[in-house]
């Protein structure tokens, strides 16, 4: 809900080439408790004072010299693409009411002018127009915040995954939220991570822990760039990766089992030459259930 304080710090422009009536509307206004009003008697000058106020509401006259209500309407429909006219039009004509609204204006006062109906008509106007305003500044958090979660979730899985969701977004026209919908069966998930690393990154330097995780991330970084595998490191210690996305089960796990291999012989090339003897603990698991078995550690032994 718009607050009524906001409300009444609304932004209003007063257009009206007769001075008495600029008057009328101000002391109404004024006395009302509202704050930041201005007026022109120079229908020309509505849009330059537009763009640089922005006003939340214009309180229009549609009968002044040189260019009348209807065209200034026409003119801000420029400035306001995309949105509705802040516009509610005086007048003294009835046949000009039903013209003002299809011209974009949003609301209408008679003349003479009634201090309860302008009162309740501007109050509505400016919560109406506020609320629209908030609501699509919202949306444009949103829509932030989903670019980054969409990022993320691309950053946070498996190349082969991540490629084609990104493809279903952008050669479909879908949104971002479609790239969830997709799905995999069956995959074979592959699970590594380093034995007591806890106990052994408290014993250790800083410098030290970094040189042997580096050496050791470097290591496995090489031996990861068999063909249908896709690795995704989450942590300093742990590695995980998804095997043949797109070929068979039975392939999928035979290239996940050689990912093992190779990284076995990388962590015992590291043990032969550094004084610091590492362990990996490993685990394959193949199926519908094979992501979230992984995650549960089955399907693991320590080598």
């Amino acid at each position: 809900m718009i607050a009524a304080s906001d409300i009444l710090h609304g932004k209003i422009l007063i257009v009206d080439d007769q001075e008495a009536n600029v008057v009328l509307l101000e002391r109404m206004l004024r006395g009302a408790g509202y704050d930041r009003f201005t007026s022109t008697r120079d229908s020309t000058k509505v849009c330059e004072l537009h763009l640089v106020n922005r006003y939340d509401l214009i309180l229009l006259d549609l009968q002044m010299p040189g260019m009348d209500g209807f065209q200034v309407m026409e003119n801000l429909k420029e400035i306001e693409v995309g949105s509705y006219l802040p516009v509610l039009v005086i007048t003294a004509q009835p046949a000009h009411r039903l013209r003002a609204l299809k011209a974009g204006a949003m609301d209408f006062l008679s003349k003479p002018l009634d201090l309860a109906e302008v009162l309740i008509r501007v109050h509505n106007m400016l919560e109406v127009r506020l609320l629209h305003l908030e609501t699509k500044a919202l949306y444009q958090r949103v829509l932030a915040e989903q670019k980054v979660s969409e990022r993320l979730l691309l950053a946070g899985l498996p190349g082969a995954i991540a490629e084609h969701l990104q493809g279903r977004s952008e050669g479909t026209g879908e949104d971002s939220a479609g790239l969830v919908a997709a799905s995999w069966a069956e995959v074979a998930v592959l699970f590594a991570d380093i034995v007591a690393f806890t106990k052994f990154s408290e014993g250790a330097g800083a410098e030290v822990l970094v040189h042997v995780l580096n050496d050791i991330s470097t290591r496995l970084d090489d031996k990861d760039g068999r063909e249908g595998f896709d690795r995704n490191r989450t942590t300093d210690d742990a590695y995980v990766g998804a095997a043949a996305l797109t070929e068979a089960v039975a392939m999928r796990t035979m290239r996940a089992s050689q990912m093992a291999l190779d990284m076995i012989e990388a962590v015992d090339r590291f043990n032969g030459h550094s004084r610091f003897q590492v362990k990996l603990r490993i685990g394959i698991e193949a199926g519908a259930n094979a992501a979230d078995d992984a995650a549960k550690g089955r399907s693991v032994f320590e080598l």
